[in-house]
């Protein structure tokens, strides 16, 4: 039996949850993102959320908060991003919330970074139809390595 997640619009209320899921340092490694301090975290999420342009829900599994899932410009482009709790990786729910995602964003083409070694995130983007569009090599978030990374794209 699969397990179904809901999208559905981001409440104030969401944003421990979303705080608590960026605490993980597994998860940071993996995307190559740094977790933020409380306050940064709830000033850039209370900007997010102020901003008309950016599409964002919470991605919900019965009662729990799964993630949440985003689509905003950078750069000229509109780009995808997704950070689920780590208790919920592995179980489909990325996939399922991507796919559903991209069909209520109208807009194309979406893009999304990835970082080389984020082969779950790959198997995500991959599976909804992303491909590789290119790579990039930047400066880590939280200074010194340097972070490789591929450029997605959602063409259709």
């Amino acid at each position: 039996m699969v397990e179904e997640v809901e999208l559905r619009e981001v409440e104030e209320s969401d944003l421990p949850a979303f705080f608590a899921h960026q605490l993980d340092p597994i998860a940071n490694q993996m995307a190559a993102f740094p977790a933020r301090e409380r306050d940064a975290f709830m000033t850039h999420w209370l900007k997010i959320l102020a901003d008309d342009t950016v599409v964002i829900r919470t991605i919900v599994h019965g009662t729990e908060i799964v993630g949440n899932i985003v689509c905003f410009e950078q750069s000229g482009k509109l780009m995808i991003g997704y950070w689920l709790g780590r208790s919920f990786w592995g179980r489909g729910f990325a996939s399922q919330a991507l796919r559903e995602f991209v069909s209520q964003v109208p807009v194309r083409p979406l893009h999304a970074f990835v970082a080389k070694g984020n082969l779950g995130s790959i198997r995500v983007l991959e599976k909804s139809g992303f491909e590789v569009s290119g790579e990039c090599s930047n400066a880590a978030a939280t200074g010194g390595d340097v972070v490789e990374e591929f450029l997605y794209k959602l063409a259709e």
